[in-house]
Formats: C-alpha cells, structure tokens, sequence
C-alpha cells in the first residue's frame, strides 16, 4: 500500500526531493507511533519500499563574463548583493541578513550569522541553513566594493527588528547591509520578480517582457548561480573540497564532492609532476646503482673495469629470458629487457 501512495506522488508529477521529504515526515510519524506503542512496526523501513531517484542535473556554472553583466545590470543599491554572492558564495537569505559589523575588513573575512527567511507569510531573522554560523574569507576586492556600498548609504545605521526564528520570536535588531526603499528587510518574493528577474533580462540571461507582464520561473537562473561560480572559482585555483564545503555552509563535504566534481580541473599532469617531485631523489637513487640503469655490453662508453675477477656477462637469448653463465666464482649479468643485447638477438 505503502508502494504505491509513492507511485502515486511520483505520479502527480511531485519533485522526487519533495516526495522524499514527504516520506521522511510520514516515517518520522510512524516511528514514534512505535515508541508510543500503538503500531508494532514503522511500515516505512521495510525494505520493499522504493524511492523515486533524484535525476538532479548538472551543476553549469555561470562565467565570469556573465556575472559581471548581471553585477551591472542590477540597481546599485543591490549590485553588491551579487558582488558578496560570486565572491564570498553566501546564500541569497544570508546575503538578505548581513550586518554591517559582521564584515571584518581588518582580517578579511564575512561572519555568516543569520538569514532573513519566511515563516508563515512573515519575514524572520534566523541561523543560517543547517543552524550553523561560520566564516567566510573576504577578497580584497569585494571588501572594497562593500566599503563602497557603505559609502553611498546615508549616514545614520538603517536598523531593522524581525522576530527570531518564528513570527512571535524575540526581537532582534540588526543594522543590515541591505535593505528595501522602505529601509525594511529585503523581501525575496518581491526582489526577485521586480529587482532580480529585470536585472537578468537586461543582462540578456532570459527573455525580456513587455512591461507590466509578469516572468515565469526562473529557479535555474536564481542567485544560487552566483554561489556555482564561486564554488567553480575556487575548485578551478586547486582550494580543497573540504575547504570548499567549509565556505559553502554545507554540513557534508560528501555533498559538495557530488554537487561540484564535475567542475575539479584534471589531475593528470598535477599527479604526474606531484609524484615525480616527490620520487624524483628515490630514482636517482635506483639509476647510480645501475638497477635501473643500462646495459654494460652495448651502452656506448660503458666500462667493465673494477668488476670481481673471474665474472662474464652474457648478453639474454631473448628477451624474455636472461641466462647467466658463471665461471669460478662468476656471475652473469641479469637481464636487461629493453637494452640492444635483447632487441639484437632472437631465439
């Protein structure tokens, strides 16, 4: 029965991720129904019960060319929302909740403390995805193009109250980076249908509309794209995908390696010049003992002398096999498979 209420999701055309998060609260039910003792057993963990896959495509992330056209296609009161975007790869709710004493010019670096985000229709100040506040280095570059923001702002702080984490959470007053004309936190649902989705037609990302007609979805070009190109920026420089992940917000570096390891530069050469470096001592080493040295029977300039009395080195019968023959006390040779003693005899 189970089977097919989630064949029947599938059905209804819902995101696999949806349907998931659906099963996982139905499950979660379930299981303190057990705990409570009212059903023997969570029917969810049968293991009969298959999940829909998620076929998530391909990250594509934006160049650089592109970013800088929707850097200047945006009002300047918001130009540099996409700035700390591409170079620091926060969170739109994140960059919505910035303070102004959360960047740290003097170290370099952007405190991520909170995110605006809607809860029941209203706007509320909350921890960051993944209830985890961390820190994110600051470029000298996008420091400057942040001071300059501050700048352009009138003098007095724009302070702004929400609620912490629900609607009738405790106050919190925070001094943001940014805010609307009405100095109130920035709305996502407005930014983005009269202040984002303009700025990427003007930049020629979407199709533009005549005015006053409204734009369709558009999850694939949302400011998460600027959060792919920092992420492509960094793995492109060889920063780590721990690091990365670290930066990103996200609690499993797993994800990250998934998200992005299509866009890690190839290793190839770097592997070929990282073990040669660090074996490059070991054989010469080998090389001065002549063990992978060359042949004394057909190297040009070769010299027997200072060998023990007595030893004759026989050139191999072939290539694959080195036949030794010892006088008193000798020894052969041994075998050299790619010297001229082999390439010029055959069995």
């Amino acid at each position: 029965m189970l089977q097919a209420w989630v064949s029947r999701l599938e059905k209804d055309k819902l995101a696999a991720s949806y349907v998931k998060v659906i099963f996982a609260n139905l499950s979660g039910m379930l299981g303190a129904a057990v705990d409570d003792g009212l059903i023997a057993r969570n029917p969810c963990r049968a293991g009969s019960i298959r999940l829909p896959k998620e076929n998530r495509p391909r990250v594509q992330p934006w160049s650089s060319e592109r970013v800088l056209s929707v850097v200047g296609a945006l009002p300047d009161a918001y130009a540099c929302m996409a700035v700390i975007g591409a170079g620091c790869g926060l969170r739109q709710g994140e960059i919505f909740g910035l303070a102004v004493g959360d960047i740290d010019f003097l170290r370099g670096v952007v405190h991520v403390r909170r995110q605006v985000k809607h809860v029941s229709k209203r706007l509320v100040f909350a921890l960051p995805k993944g209830q985890k506040e961390r820190d994110v280095p600051l470029p000298s570059k996008i420091g400057e193009a942040v001071a300059a923001h501050l700048a352009a702002r009138p003098a007095r702080a724009v302070t702004v109250t929400l609620p912490w984490a629900v609607p009738d959470g405790k106050p919190v007053t925070v001094d943001l980076l940014f805010t609307s004309r009405e100095t109130k936190a920035v709305n996502r649902n407005y930014f983005n249908t009269y202040v984002w989705k303009p700025a990427l037609a003007k930049a020629g990302v979407i199709e533009a509309k005549p005015e006053g007609e409204k734009y369709g979805e558009a999850r694939s070009y949302g400011m998460h794209a600027f959060r792919h190109h920092y992420a492509s920026v960094l793995l492109d420089a060889g920063e780590s995908v721990k690091a990365l992940s670290e930066y990103l917000g996200h609690s499993d570096s797993g994800f990250t390696l998934r998200t992005y390891t299509h866009l890690m530069p190839a290793s190839e050469e770097r592997t070929k010049k990282a073990v040669g470096r660090a074996l490059s001592a070991a054989v010469d080493g080998l090389a001065s003992r002549n063990i992978l040295g060359e042949c004394p029977r057909c190297t040009p300039g070769s010299s027997l002398e200072g060998l023990a009395a007595g030893q004759r080195y026989l050139r191999p019968r072939c290539r694959s096999t080195a036949r030794t023959r010892a006088g008193a006390g000798g020894v052969g040779w041994g075998r050299f498979p790619w010297c001229a003693c082999s390439r010029s005899r055959s069995r």
